[in-house]
């Protein structure tokens, strides 16, 4: 055979023979044809999911998120393999009304050297902790011991508050509160873990407890440990409510209890499969791929219901039960072939977003709907075949409330199709507007669990010692001395000062900071040996090569305002000679990488929806097809954006992310009403009002149901503990309440609106249904018109 007919063979099966699942529904067929082999390895991939399943786990490293995403990603990555940093730092606030009272501060001395023995502590840096220089080559702690008044105490105190420039930060103006640090043996806590690690810290804590001492802890580990639980938690509650929810919506459907089984079923395994497959993939969940699983769940229980209505539909208008799966797979396999398609398009356009963590929910929200309709595909008909052999009856008819709005959509698409139309097109234009002026936000607490106790711990210490959230500048040297030069000290110290104009006095410590000590007449050397090796990394490496300076800013600190200190920081330095002066810190990394990655994600969900609507174009061999989509597909997503807009709440992470996912599931409604349509154009050969009219009446009700399912079973996930899983299930049931809007009422005022353009639809011969054989259907259900099923 030439090259030239297995060309022009393809070009024909592409053009003219192929279904509009461009062939994928061929597994559900295999599934018809051998079920048994079928189901062998269906059980064999179930198995090996649920094998994975007890190894499940997230992981709480929320820089996970951000590797690899960009300039401030390599600084910050730099910085901690330089300096380290202080982002894994513990903080423990400690406050009494009776500080200055000399008993009270011995307790709070040995609770401070109780925690520097903790097994997971490699240091500690607090006012009990820092020793000063004596002058004849040694040191003395900075906090004299045995003390006898309260006047006493405060006098210590002060001094150190007004004179040192670490302990500046560590105590509270009034006196009533300090801040001791603990640096964690990080290799320890990886591998024990971070909740180990609190554990331990928290019983050491606890034996202050009838002390009279108030002690918080808070701290980046502390951050994150709220956020995982909350995260496992989370996931637990929307598993189970998912189900329960998309169960009993069912139930109200189909009204038979056994008919709601089966639809649950199909979501419960494909969840298992996608809780297997991203283990299997990542080895953990993170905070994005955790909410994957919630996702295939409600994705599953829409085309589930796709699925059962069709079927019921086909038993009801007299077609035998088992050969009515058959056809229902024949005609929904292509759909959803091509929804699982769209969907794949929105999750790959996330992949080329910069961020690890993003990439890692594009692959895994990718293999999650994958696995969704090869679950559909196997385990449906499988299931269904199964529940005839066991006498499965035929149920009422659905509930009449779900096809409520039917006949208003028909009533308003009849009457007022131009009116609407115009309507709809101008509404969407209109909304084109906020996508540009919509600008990206970060918020620190939206990572946080709600209510959570570290944080407002966070908060007291930025009212009472003005933050301890740390900004860094790596400041190359020349002189290379451990002990810094003049030259190199003049370069920190100009540096020092540029930082402590933004963040206030004493905010800053650096080796300029020590200067206190160096001017009484001790030398650099010896104000270093005080310190400790430990702190002294904190201020120079130990070749003399690189000086750090540490800003303490702020836990709470709007993103823009932090851009706009950033901008300064960094011009000054550049004026001042010192442009290859490196600002990094975890708060900067994850403000100015949100603002990239939210950017480059604006850029994915339009790629995805000028790609979904040409795949659409391209599935259904119509450009004009593509085109009448087109309105009722953006209309949701630009809806949900002005919203934000008009809010004030801007674009965030999860929030583009679940624009994005949410287009790529909205258009699945209108892929299936397309379907019906065309199916009864070409193949049917109904008129065009005709089709539009029996499609609505024949799925309307299954796109209310899905709808519904969609919404409820993902406005679950707006009940998180965290903010930003919050905003993603708020702004998803959004998208996906105006997306039934535009396929309900916009969609058939616009197909109604188009009858001209649409008028020789016939000619094109692209199939909508597979017209294969199968041992429940071997006539190969070519005429879906017979007796009493003539259904689409």
């Amino acid at each position: 055979m030439s090259s030239g007919s297995v060309v022009s063979r393809f070009v024909d099966w592409f053009i003219n023979r192929r279904s509009i699942g461009f062939g994928f529904e061929y597994l559900g067929v295999a599934t018809l044809r051998y079920p048994r082999v079928m189901s062998v390895i269906v059980l064999l991939f179930t198995i090996l999911c649920f094998w994975q399943i007890p190894k499940a786990n997230v992981d709480g490293d929320l820089l996970r998120v951000y590797a690899h995403s960009g300039h401030y990603y390599d600084a910050y990555d730099n910085l901690s393999k330089t300096f380290g940093t202080f982002e894994n730092d513990i903080y423990v606030m400690v406050n009494s009304p009776n500080l200055v009272d000399p008993d009270v501060l011995e307790e709070i001395r040995n609770l401070a050297f109780d925690l520097e023995l903790n097994e997971y502590a490699v240091g500690t840096m607090s006012p009990f902790t820092l020793r000063k220089p004596d002058g004849s080559g040694g040191s003395v702690p900075a906090v004299p011991e045995g003390m006898l008044n309260a006047d006493e105490v405060a006098m210590a105190l002060m001094d150190l508050q007004q004179n040192d420039p670490m302990m500046r930060n560590l105590i509270t103006p009034d006196l009533t509160g300090v801040v001791l640090i603990m640096f964690p043996n990080q290799e320890l806590v990886n591998q024990d873990g971070t909740k180990a690690m609190i554990a331990s810290l928290r019983e050491t804590l606890a034996f202050y407890d009838d002390s009279g001492l108030e002690i918080e802890l808070t701290g980046p580990p502390v951050w994150t440990s709220e956020m995982l639980n909350a995260a496992v938690d989370d996931q637990i509650k929307f598993t189970v409510y998912g189900f329960g929810l998309g169960a009993f919506i069912a139930l109200f459907a189909l009204r038979s209890f056994w008919g709601a089984i089966i639809v649950a079923a199909t979501p419960f395994v494909a969840v298992m499969w996608s809780i297997g497959t991203v283990l299997l993939l990542f080895g953990s969940f993170s905070f994005l791929t955790i909410i994957v699983t919630t996702l295939v769940l409600v994705m599953a229980f829409a085309e589930s219901m796709f699925f059962i209505f069709n079927w019921l539909a086909y038993w009801r208008d007299g077609m035998e039960p088992n050969k009515a799966v058959d056809t229902t797979l024949k005609l929904v396999g292509p759909a959803t072939a091509l929804t699982t398609l769209t969907t794949l398009v929105a999750f790959a356009s996330l992949y080329f977003s910069p961020g690890q963590g993003v990439q890692e929910f594009a692959l895994a929200g990718a293999a999650g709907s994958t696995i969704m309709f090869v679950c559909l595909m196997t385990v449906m008909p499988l299931l269904l075949k199964t529940a005839l052999r066991l006498g499965f009856k035929l149920p009422k008819a659905p509930n009449f409330a779900l096809n409520a709005p039917v006949p208003a959509a028909l009533g308003l698409a009849m009457k007022f199709g131009r009116p609407v139309s115009v309507l709809a097109i101008l509404l969407t234009i209109l909304l084109i507007i906020p996508f540009f002026l919509i600008q990206p936000r970060f918020s620190f607490e939206d990572f946080m669990a709600k209510d959570s106790t570290a944080l407002s711990t966070a908060e007291s210490i930025d009212e009472g010692v003005g933050g301890v959230a740390p900004l860094y500048v790596r400041v190359p040297l020349t002189q290379m001395d451990p002990n810094v030069g003049a030259e190199d000290f003049e370069t920190i110290r100009t540096i020092h000062e540029i930082v402590e104009s933004e963040l206030g006095e004493n905010k800053v410590i650096s080796a300029a900071s020590l200067t206190n000590y160096t001017e009484t007449g001790f030398t650099r050397e010896e104000v270093f040996d005080a310190v400790g090796p430990f702190m002294r990394k904190r201020f120079i490496t130990e070749d003399g090569s690189q000086a750090l300076v540490t800003g303490f800013m702020p836990t709470i600190l709007e993103s823009q305002a932090l851009k706009d200190m950033v901008a300064r920081i960094e011009t000054r330095m550049s004026e001042a000679g010192f442009p290859q002066a490196e600002l990094g810190g975890f708060r900067i990394l994850t403000t100015f990488a949100t603002d990239d990655i939210v950017r480059s994600l604006q850029i994915s969900l339009a790629a995805s929806v000028v790609l979904n609507l040409v795949l659409i174009g391209i599935a259904f061999g119509s450009l004009r097809m593509a085109l009448v989509s087109a309105i009722p597909n953006m209309f949701p997503i630009l809806g949900t954006q002005a919203w934000l807009w008009a809010t004030g709440a801007g674009l965030q992470l999860t929030t583009v992310m679940a624009l994005t996912i949410a287009f790529g599931i909205a258009v699945n409604d209108t892929i299936h009403m397309l379907s019906h349509y065309m199916h009864g154009r070409r193949e049917e050969q109904r008129s065009h009002i005709e089709s539009v009219h029996h499609t609505l009446r024949r799925i309307g009700g299954a796109i209310v149901a899905t709808t519904v399912i969609l919404c409820a079973g993902t406005i679950i996930v707006a009940f998180s503990e965290l903010p930003q899983v919050a905003l993603f299930g708020s702004l998803f049931v959004l998208s996906l309440s105006l997306a039934l809007v535009g396929d309900l009422f916009m969609l058939p005022s616009l197909l109604v609106a188009a009858s001209r353009m649409l008028e020789n639809l016939t000619g094109i011969h692209v199939q909508t249904a597979d017209h294969v054989a199968t041992p429940d259907d071997p006539a190969g259900n070519t005429d879906t018109r017979v007796g009493a099923s003539r259904t689409s």
